[in-house]
């Protein structure tokens, strides 16, 4: 059973629901992305959603993509990101780890060797926000022979032939995008996720996470009552862009302790 898998079944038979920070790797700086992995995890993640900077990221907002920015320009690369993630999981045999980014990169490397080197550093899953699940079916499975699961995004707009088009080959959870537009608005409506995700269920039977939108415990603990999980990324890029290096992995850590507890308010 993968880990993503193990994770979001504990949860499930805990009565919890998942908690998934994103952070950039390489930001600040390389030093720091395996520290502050751990102190997600010491704050209470379930899984860690670990972007891979990219020069042109379509669906972020300018807080990740500054994150990006600084990542890149102290050589930030895929294969960096890879011995990130093994330096990590050297430490931490349980905790689902999903890289999410990009196309260009893999395509890069080639689907071949990114899956082989992927795998051995012990990511669980991947997350192409430009690979459509219509022309990725040989990506997905390459990931799958791989023990790694394909994570897709679905948004407002989704349709449900889309739906339907994700639930066949996804796999681990679903995220879907709580609005119209890029990471770190302030326009979340929660009475429009809640229609969707019922609708979202009827097709994909696995966990459906949420997020683009969730910047505090409030906003967080109200997503967790309809959904199976909480992504934020954003708003603890802000956190890392306001810390100083002495100060940054213990502020992360309490920032996502405080989103933490208050999901655990939830019923």
């Amino acid at each position: 059973m993968s880990r993503i898998k193990n994770t979001f079944e504990r949860l499930q038979a805990a009565g919890r629901k998942a908690l998934i920070p994103f952070i950039t790797a390489g930001d600040p700086d390389a030093d720091a992305t395996v520290p502050l992995m751990q102190a997600a995890v010491a704050g209470g993640a379930d899984l860690i959603e670990l972007g891979v900077p990219f020069s042109d990221p379509m669906a972020d907002g300018p807080t990740i993509q500054r994150a990006s920015e600084r990542a890149l320009a102290q050589g930030m690369s895929l294969r960096k990101v890879l011995e990130l993630v093994a330096r990590f999981r050297a430490g931490d045999g349980q905790t689902p780890v999903v890289l999410m980014g990009y196309a260009n990169p893999i395509e890069a490397m080639g689907y071949a060797e990114f899956c082989r080197a992927a795998s051995s550093a012990g990511v669980d899953g991947v997350l192409v926000v430009d690979y459509p699940p219509e022309e990725c079916h040989e990506f997905s499975d390459a990931l799958r022979a791989h023990g790694m699961d394909a994570i897709f995004l679905l948004a407002p707009t989704s349709t449900p032939q889309r739906i339907a088009s994700v639930g066949a080959q996804a796999s681990g959870y679903i995220y879907y995008v709580s609005l119209k537009g890029v990471t770190g608005a302030s326009h979340l409506d929660r009475d429009e996720v809640a229609r969707r995700i019922p609708e979202i269920r009827e097709q994909v039977r696995m966990p459906v996470g949420v997020g683009f939108g969730i910047r505090d415990g409030a906003t967080a603990r109200t997503i967790a009552e309809i959904a199976d999980a909480v992504v934020i990324g954003s708003r603890i890029i802000e956190e890392i862009e306001r810390s100083s290096r002495d100060t940054v992995v213990s502020n992360v850590q309490k920032f996502i302790a405080g989103i933490r507890a208050a999901m655990d308010g939830v019923a």
